[in-house]
C-alpha cells in the first residue's frame, strides 16, 4: 500500500469534516478515518467526492496511507477518547511521527502526553482550533504548541489552512508542553466574559431602556461599525433581527434563560485561582451560567424576594446607549488584559516563553472573539513584547479613561435598577482595585494575624526596632494568646 497522504485525521464529526475539506482546498491530501468505518465510506462518497481525500478503515491502513514523518490530527471528544487513539497509533507509528490533538482537551492532560510521548519517540502536538463549523471549513484559528520538533512539519499546512488577517496566518507556534491549549483555554474564558458582557447590554436596554428587539439590533449593528466590531456583536445584530416564521415575534425572548457550558471557562477560573491571578470577569461570567441555570429556584425567589429597585429611565436614551457602548468596551479591555496577565503568570509558572503578539493576531481572525480591538492588542505588543499589562499601552490607558466616567454611569444606574451586572461591576471592581496604591488588605492581614497567628510584613516607611522590615511578625492582639506564629506570612 503506497503512502498517498500529507496528513490523517481521526473523528468524522461535522469539525473533523471540515477541517479535511479545508486541507483538500489548499492542496494537502488528506486520509480520513473513523472509528465508525461507514462514516468514512460516506463521507468520501459526498462531501469529499472528487477531492485529494482518501478514507482508511483501521488504524493500521492510515499509517500506511501517511507519508514520513506520519502526521495525524485527532478531532475526537476530550479525556479517555484521546488516549485511547494514542494507544492505537503507537501500535503503529514510528519514532519521529506527529500526533496532533486538535480537540478541546485540558492542558495538563496535553502536557503529560507530550511528556510521555517525547520519552517513545514520537512528538506531540496540542493544538487549539477556534471558530466553528465555519472556521474550519474556510479558515480557523489555530493555536499549536507542544513538541517543537513538530512544528516545521506542520508549519505549511496549519498556516495555510489558517484565517488570514492582512496576510498574515491566524497561527504560530505557541510554546511547549500544553501551553497550545493553554492559550484556547483562555481564548475561551474570554470568550466567556465578552458573551456576559453583551448580555448584559441586552438586558439592560431592555429592562432598563424598554427597547425593542428591533431597537436593539440596530444598536448592535451600529456598534459593530466602531471600537466593538466583532464577530461577537455581528452575531448579535442578527439574532436581535431574527424573528420566528410562526408568529413574527423574536425568537430569542422565547428561549429559555438558563445557559450551557462545556468547562472551558470554569477551567480558566480555576487555573487563576490556582496561579493566584484576579482573572475576575471569566470567573463572573462562569458564575452568571451557573446562577442562569437555577431557573425554578429563580423562579421562586422572583416572588419571595423584592427590592426598591425599579427601572423606571427617563434621560436622552441615545446619549446613555453611547455611554453603554463606552461601558462595554471599557470592561472589554479589563477582560483582555486579565487573560494576558493570566498568560503571562502561566508562562512563568509552567516554564513556557509564550509571544503576546503572535497569541493576539491568531485571534484576529477565524475564532469566535475575532474582532477589530484585537489589532489594537497586536500592535501594543509588538510594540512592547514585554508589556506588563495592557493598561499600561498609551493606546488601551487613554481608551479606559475616556470611558472611564459612562462606565461609572452605566453601572450604578445598573444597580439603582435592579438590573445584574456581574461583568460591568466586577471589570470597575478590579480597575478601581488595580489603580489603588493601598487596598485594606492591611486589616484583612491583621485578623488572619489575631485569630490564626498567620504573621504580617511592615510597610517600609513603618519600620521600626519592634516592627522590622521584611520580617514575618506576629503580635499578642490580646495579652492572652501566644507569640508562636502558625505559617509564615504569605502575600
Amino acid at each position: 500500500m503506497s503512502a498517498v497522504a500529507d496528513i490523517g485525521l481521526i473523528g468524522l464529526a461535522v469539525m473533523g469534516q471540515n477541517l479535511i475539506l479545508n486541507m483538500a482546498d489548499h492542496g494537502f491530501t488528506v486520509c480520513a478515518y473513523n472509528r465508525t468505518v461507514s462514516k468514512v465510506d460516506h463521507f468520501l462518497d459526498n462531501e469529499a467526492k472528487g477531492k485529494s481525500i482518501v478514507g482508511a478503515h483501521s488504524i493500521k491502513e492510515l499509517a500506511d496511507k501517511l507519508k514520513k514523518p506520519r502526521r495525524v490530527v485527532l478531532l475526537v471528544k476530550a479525556g479517555p477518547a484521546v488516549d485511547a487513539f494514542i494507544d492505537q497509533l503507537l501500535e503503529v507509528f514510528e519514532e519521529g511521527d506527529i500526533i496532533i490533538d486538535g480537540g478541546n482537551s485540558h492542558f495538563p492532560d496535553t502536557n503529560r502526553r507530550e511528556a510521555e510521548l517525547r520519552e517513545k519517540g514520537i512528538l506531540y502536538v496540542g493544538s487549539g482550533v477556534s471558530g466553528g463549523e465555519e472556521g474550519a471549513r474556510y479558515g480557523p484559528s489555530l493555536m499549536p504548541g507542544g513538541n517543537p520538533a513538530a512544528w516545521p512539519h506542520i508549519k505549511e499546512i496549519f498556516q495555510s489552512i489558517a484565517a488570514q488577517t492582512d496576510g498574515e496566518p491566524c497561527c504560530d507556534w505557541v510554546g511547549e508542553g500544553g501551553a497550545g491549549h493553554y492559550v484556547k483555554m483562555v481564548h475561551n474564558g474570554i470568550e466567556y466574559g465578552d458573551m456576559q458582557l453583551i448580555c448584559e447590554a441586552y438586558d439592560i436596554m431592555k429592562r432598563g431602556l424598554g427597547m425593542s428587539n428591533k431597537e436593539m439590533g440596530d444598536v448592535f449593528a451600529k456598534w459593530n461599525n466602531g471600537v466593538l466590531d466583532s464577530f461577537l456583536i455581528e452575531i448579535t445584530r442578527d439574532i436581535m433581527y431574527y424573528n420566528d416564521e410562526e408568529d413574527g415575534t423574536p425568537l430569542v425572548e422565547k428561549i429559555l434563560d438558563t445557559a450551557g457550558q462545556k468547562g472551558t471557562g470554569k477551567w480558566t477560573a480555576i487555573n487563576a485561582l490556582d496561579l493566584g491571578m484576579p482573572v475576575t470577569l471569566i470567573g463572573e461570567a462562569v458564575f452568571a451560567r451557573c446562577l442562569s441555570a437555577i431557573k425554578s429556584e429563580r423562579v421562586r425567589a422572583s416572588k419571595l424576594l423584592s427590592s426598591s429597585a425599579t427601572p423606571s429611565f427617563t434621560g436622552d436614551k441615545a446619549a446613555f446607549i453611547d455611554q453603554l457602548e463606552q461601558a462595554l468596551y471599557a470592561s472589554k479591555i479589563i477582560s483582555y488584559a486579565q487573560g494576558f496577565m493570566l498568560m503571562r503568570e502561566a508562562a512563568k509558572e509552567y516554564g513556557w516563553k509564550l509571544n503576546n503578539p503572535s497569541i493576539a493576531l491568531m485571534w484576529r481572525g477565524g475564532c469566535i472573539i475575532r474582532s477589530v480591538f484585537l489589532g489594537d492588542i497586536t500592535k501594543a505588543y509588538k510594540e512592547n513584547p514585554d508589556l506588563e499589562n495592557l493598561l499600561f499601552n498609551d493606546f488601551f490607558k487613554a481608551a479606559i479613561e475616556n470611558a472611564d466616567a459612562s462606565w461609572r454611569q452605566v453601572v450604578s444606574s445598573a444597580v439603582l435598577w435592579g438590573i445584574p451586572t456581574p461583568a460591568f461591576s466586577t471589570a470597575l471592581s478590579f480597575y478601581d482595585g488595580y489603580r489603588s496604591e493601598n487596598l485594606p488588605a492591611n486589616l484583612l492581614q491583621a485578623q488572619r494575624d489575631y485569630f490564626g497567628a498567620h504573621t504580617f510584613h511592615v510597610k517600609p516607611e513603618c519600620a521600626n526596632k519592634g516592627l522590622k522590615l521584611g520580617e514575618d511578625i506576629h503580635i499578642n492582639w490580646t495579652g492572652r494568646g501566644g507569640n508562636i506564629s502558625a505559617s509564615t506570612y504569605q502575600a
